[in-house]
């Protein structure tokens, strides 16, 4: 296949009309006036060209939750996600009773990294819980928190498969340190909902940790004399996720954090529930009751209980708030994918990776969707 004419997006956030040729799933050339007699034609003239989108903080849609455990849920979920252009995803749990997660983990161990012609691809497991500060967990159940658990994780990785890709943890918590220095070599380790200062931080990034969730959401805010998380994933060089619904955090904070850290630092995610992509109402999360009015979803408490918005309207809502494209872009596709080691394959147009591209056009709206090298829309 080859896509002609369009403006495809390269890594190192730079926009070039030229073509896009791929054979067997994988792209093989990225060049001017490629032909090939063989191969079938998409003209993108007028179109952004670019890599298949990485959600890797996604809880569900359309009713089903990962965390439901069920074959049936995954595949919805999965379903749900190439709808929107995300073409590789991590499976993403809550806090629940040990038991029910390592249920999860093996449920989906026999969906990850396979490829189904109508699903995005699970990539992993993203466990957000149970290692939570009862202070900041939000809309994580308080019944099942636990201190970090290097043997509890150990469990539900083996049942996964060892595909947990990425594990939340707030390191102030007894054992906390101990854990992110053990996990950081078996896949990233992510602060989250915690009470930590700058200076638990500072020390959890220099332990291993190199990845914050949902920023801004379930921790002590930036200030001018404590910092925070926020301040200390600035100066460590860390990843830090955003929900860009204009809900989680004002469309200003939207602008802050891409001008304030680093372009491929930034990661945008869904973090979306099951209520995604269904009407107002209420639907379960983890055990408790949520409320969805608008783009807005809460438990009892009113704190917020992950979005309703899918990755891909989260990338045009920053860019809506000013973000330039370039950027939204990245944070969206590569960024992430670097962010849980998945960036040799998937996350950017290179030759040599894998062929899931997206042809948006300038309204940035999905036009065409190419998954391992096949138009499926």
């Amino acid at each position: 296949m080859i896509i002609k004419n369009g403006t495809v997006f390269n890594e190192n956030g730079t926009f070039r009309k030229t073509d896009v040729e791929s054979e067997n799933g994988v792209i093989t050339a990225i060049g001017d006036s490629l032909s090939h007699q063989d191969r079938d034609i998409i003209d993108a003239n007028g179109c952004y060209v670019i890599p298949g989108l990485v959600d890797i903080h996604t809880h569900g849609g359309m009713g089903m939750d990962f965390s439901d455990g069920t074959r049936e849920a995954i595949e919805t979920i999965a379903r749900h996600q190439l709808s929107y252009g995300v073409t590789s995803f991590l499976g993403t749990t809550m806090t629940l009773p040990e038991k029910q997660t390592l249920d999860v983990c093996a449920t989906a161990r026999p969906f990850v990294n396979v490829n189904n012609p109508d699903m995005a691809v699970l990539r992993g497991i993203h466990l957000e819980g149970p290692f939570f500060s009862q202070g900041k967990r939000g809309a994580q159940n308080p019944e099942y928190i636990v201190n970090p658990d290097v043997h509890m994780f150990n469990r539900l990785n083996e049942a996964s498969g060892k595909s947990v890709r990425l594990v939340a943890v707030a390191p102030e918590e007894e054992g906390g340190f101990e854990f992110v220095k053990t996990i950081a070599p078996l896949c990233a380790v992510s602060l989250a909902h915690s009470t930590a200062d700058y200076d638990t931080a500072i020390r959890a990034f220099s332990l291993g940790a190199n990845h914050v969730t949902h920023l801004f959401n379930g921790m002590n805010p930036l200030l001018h004399r404590e910092p925070g998380i926020a301040g200390a994933a600035h100066d460590s060089g860390a990843y830090v996720e955003i929900i860009s619904d204009g809900v989680h955090i004002h469309p200003s904070m939207v602008r802050v954090v891409f001008d304030l850290y680093e372009d491929d630092r930034v990661c945008l995610v869904s973090d979306s529930i099951r209520a995604c992509g269904m009407p107002e109402g209420q639907y379960d999360l983890g055990g408790q009751i949520v409320t969805v009015v608008g783009r807005s979803a809460t438990i009892g408490s009113n704190s917020l209980a992950g979005s309703v918005t899918s990755l891909a309207d989260g990338m045009r809502r920053a860019v809506e708030f000013g973000v330039p494209l370039a950027k939204a872009l990245k944070a969206a596709t590569i960024n992430p994918a670097k962010s849980v080691g998945l960036d040799s394959e998937i996350g950017s147009l290179t030759v040599g990776k894998r062929a899931d591209i997206l042809v948006l056009n300038k309204d940035l709206q999905l036009k065409h969707t190419i998954f391992g090298g096949v138009l499926i829309s």
